[in-house]
Formats: C-alpha cells, sequence, structure tokens
C-alpha cells in the first residue's frame, strides 16, 4: 500500500483542520439540534440581487470575465467605496474581484510572505490567516488581544511583536469571533507606530458594514499616510448575505493587486460570472436591505448578550459582526470539553475559543446569524446546561 504521509507535502500535513466546521457537521446529523457554530447569514439573499443573476443567465452571459473581474462590477466596487468610506481606488488597477473574501487573504499572504517572513496575526481572530501564512512559509506571530481592551489591538502589543522578519499585519476588524472593534483613534495608533517600516498591512473588512455603535467603520487604508502600505480585503458574503455566490474583491495598491491578479489568473481564471452581475446590482441599490438586516443582528445581538450575562456568564458586548464571545472559565471547562458536552447533552452546536488562538481558550463563540427563536430556544438548553455544571 502506498503510504501517504510520503506523499502529501508538509506544511499541508502541518496544518490543522478549521476548528468551525466539526461541531456543525456533528449537529447536521442530530436530530432537533441548533447550531450556533456557522458565520452564515440566515436571511435570503435579497431579490433584487437574486433577480440580476437571474436575468444575466436568461441572458446567456455564461462567459469568462476578465481575470480582475467585470470591469463594470470594479467601477461599482470603486463607487460604493468612495460614497460609503470616501477611499478612492482605480477600477483598472486597483481592484481585484476574487471567489470569497478568503481567496483574496490567500492571494495576498502568497504574494508577499517568503519563507521566514513573520505575519502578526492578533488573536483571537479568524481561523485562516495562520494556516494561508503556514503554506506560503512564513511564520504567524500571534498578539493576544484582551477582553478588558475592547479584544482591540493596541500600539505597544504590536511594537513589542515587530521585528525585522516582521512582513505583514493582519488588522482583522470588525473582528471574528470576538466582535470586537478598533475606532478611527485606534487605527490612527497603529499608523503612528508602522510609520518609518516597509510592514504590509492585511486590513480585513468583510464585516465592516455590521457595526452597532454611532461611529461606524474606518478602513485602515483612510488614514494618513496608510493607503500605500494597506490591502482591504471584502465581499459579499456578509453583508449582502450572498454566502454561497463565492464572490469577494482587495482593493490595494496597483504593484500588489497586479501580482495578486496574476496569481488569481493561474489558479482561478475568474471569479463567478452570475455572481458578478449579481453583485453589480447589490452595489447599487440594496443599501436598505443591509440596513434592515444589520437592525435585525441588533436586536439580536442585544438579546444573546443578556442571555448570557443573565445565566451568569461574562459576556464582552460586541460592536461588530455577528458573533458573541462569552467567557466559560468559571465552568472549569476547557473551551472543547464545553463545546463537546453541550452538544451531545444538549443538542447546541458552539465553536470552542481555542479554534481561534490560544488566547480563544476559555471561551465559546456563538453566531446570532440565526432566527430569534433559534437564539432563544438555544439559551434555554445553554442555561440548563449551564445550571448543571456550575461549581
Amino acid at each position: 500500500m502506498i503510504d501517504y504521509t510520503n506523499i502529501l507535502t508538509q506544511k499541508i500535513q502541518d496544518v490543522q483542520p478549521s476548528g468551525i466546521r466539526k461541531f456543525f457537521d456533528v449537529a447536521a446529523t442530530m436530530k432537533d439540534a441548533i447550531s450556533l457554530g456557522v458565520g452564515e447569514p440566515d436571511f435570503v439573499t435579497p431579490w433584487a440581487i437574486r433577480e440580476a443573476g437571474i436575468y444575466s443567465l436568461e441572458k446567456g452571459r455564461t462567459y469568462y470575465t476578465a481575470n480582475a473581474g467585470l470591469m463594470e462590477l470594479r467601477e461599482e466596487i470603486c463607487n460604493y467605496n468612495k460614497r460609503k468610506y470616501n477611499i478612492e481606488y482605480d477600477p483598472k488597477s486597483e481592484v481585484l474581484v476574487t471567489v470569497g473574501g478568503s481567496e483574496a487573504i490567500d492571494l495576498l499572504v502568497r504574494c508577499i510572505v517568503n519563507p521566514g517572513d513573520e505575519v502578526l496575526v492578533p488573536e483571537p481572530s479568524f481561523v485562516c490567516y495562520k494556516p494561508c501564512t503556514q503554506m506560503a512559509g512564513g511564520t504567524a506571530v500571534p498578539i493576544e488581544t484582551f477582553e478588558k481592551d475592547g479584544f482591540r489591538l493596541l500600539p505597544e502589543q504590536l511594537k513589542a511583536h515587530i521585528t525585522d522578519k516582521t512582513k505583514l499585519l493582519i488588522l482583522p476588524f470588525p473582528n471574528n469571533p470576538t466582535g470586537g472593534v478598533m475606532s478611527r483613534e485606534d487605527l490612527e495608533a497603529i499608523a503612528e507606530v508602522l510609520r518609518g517600516t516597509d510592514i504590509m498591512v492585511l486590513s480585513d473588512e468583510i464585516y465592516g458594514e455590521l457595526r452597532y455603535d454611532n461611529e461606524g467603520h474606518t478602513p485602515f487604508s483612510a488614514i494618513d499616510g496608510m493607503r500605500e502600505r494597506t490591502i482591504i480585503v471584502n465581499g459579499f458574503s456578509k453583508t449582502f448575505a450572498m454566502t454561497g455566490w463565492r464572490l469577494g474583491y482587495a482593493l490595494g495598491p496597483a504593484e500588489i493587486i497586479k501580482a495578486m491578479t496574476k496569481l488569481h489568473q493561474y489558479g482561478i481564471m475568474s471569479s463567478p460570472t452570475t455572481s458578478q452581475f449579481a453583485a453589480i446590482e447589490a452595489l447599487r441599490s440594496c443599501d436598505k436591505d443591509v440596513e434592515n438586516m444589520r437592525n435585525e443582528y441588533n436586536y439580536r445581538r442585544r438579546f444573546i448578550v443578556d442571555g448570557f450575562r443573565n445565566m451568569g456568564l461574562s459576556c464582552f458586548e460586541p460592536l461588530g459582526a455577528f458573533y458573541v464571545f462569552p467567557c466559560i472559565k468559571s465552568l472549569g471547562m476547557t473551551s472543547e470539553e464545553f463545546a463537546n458536552k453541550l452538544l451531545m447533552e444538549e443538542k447546541v452546536a458552539v465553536v470552542p475559543g481555542n479554534a481561534f488562538g490560544d488566547s480563544g481558550e476559555g471561551f465559546i463563540r456563538c453566531s446570532y446569524a440565526y432566527s430569534i427563536d433559534s437564539i432563544d430556544e438555544a439559551l434555554k438548553r445553554i442555561a440548563r446546561f449551564v445550571e448543571k455544571y456550575r461549581k
């Protein structure tokens, strides 16, 4: 028999499977289980977007597009970012349409990270940053963020982790899994540390439109002097409830986008054509739909935070994305133990906090991108579980 450990690359063997899907996959086989595990909007993609996709199919628009994406879509992406955030990009050279935001992250890391380079990753954070860095031959350097600081990256923390090998900083805000956000003042403090260095920044802003404070989202490239070093990753999955359409984009300096497009060209060719036509309509006409979804998430956010606090668990108030990150340390279990027992005993799937880095140990992630009825029933089951194991 073939020994596949001798066939598979060491890099892929060293990468751990995602900790997000594990409990969701088990829950999917259980009758009456409730999953708060996957960050997927429960809203159907707004009709105007679906109609635009259908119309493009009826018109036979099923061909490849330009590698970088339809010019019409790239123009709308630039118009949208100018209108929303007052940042300007050239649709001809500074935009790349990708297969979800995840592809954009992978492309950027592979284009700029050499073996031995260090990538700074504030944690807890989304699961893909470290594996993408590993696959590029780089070293992911975690920077632990803390609940007492609002899970923000502080300038003194950043400064302490910079070495002569530092190539890239990940800025994952609004944050998955904590819901933490960075104010403009916070970002300016980070920018001050970066000035005078050649460190690049991947600003993952996929949840930028899902923010619940009065300040709203500030793109990192909008901070004075940061545009030339920043690649913004964004997309349509979260904002427009378009997860299955698999469409994202990157904004950045022309030379970086050119290199990412080259890699995208050979690995992907072009993003799904139907999705691109649908996304044009999303950017043009769906602000009201986004506002309605954001208002509903905000209601669920307050509901679920109150639910965890009422059962006696400490729960940070998230101001972005659609996750809560309650602390379960008082129960004397690890995050994995809590998630396993809760799923087996109460049929509720959550994600253990350590799936998002070692600093997530002692927490669990729960998504509130589910119906209020599902959240309510899940909270009742979790409260019963917590009461059973409370020390």
